[in-house]
């Protein structure tokens, strides 16, 4: 099993309570095409300090030119490859890869020809 699987069939432990990933589902992404995000820890869990999420991007598909207004979001890149473009620079992304995107910075995500996994996190929660 490979890293992105670990994560995908996974589980959040706290000391006061449990959720295996596996039981979450996908859901596609409601603006772009061909990414895929399963929402593993949400504001409910962390009273909307924080979230993470898997994300998968197919090949050659993008989340586009975006901004989040008041979340740092950070980019853990444990499968594929790919680029994103953050406050303007261009960053490779490969496994072990970590961008952070400070709130009000447009970025882009771009996967490469075998697709692109990502855990996404956003300080406060984004969901």
């Amino acid at each position: 099993m490979d890293t992105f699987e670990f994560f995908n069939n996974g589980q959040f432990v706290l000391p006061e309570k449990e959720a295996d990933f596996a039981g979450i589902a996908w859901s596609k992404h409601p603006t772009f095409e061909g990414v895929e995000l399963k929402h593993m820890i949400t504001a409910r869990d962390t009273e909307g300090q924080f979230s993470y999420h898997l994300v998968r991007i197919a090949p050659a598909c993008r989340i586009g030119s975006h901004i989040h207004e008041t979340q740092l979001e950070t980019h853990e890149v444990i499968k594929g490859s790919g680029s994103c473009v953050n406050a303007g620079s261009v960053i490779s992304y490969a496994p072990g890869t970590i961008s952070i995107m400070q709130a009000g910075a447009a970025h882009e995500v771009m996967a490469g020809a075998e697709g692109l996994y990502l855990f996404a996190k956003f300080m406060p929660a984004l969901c």
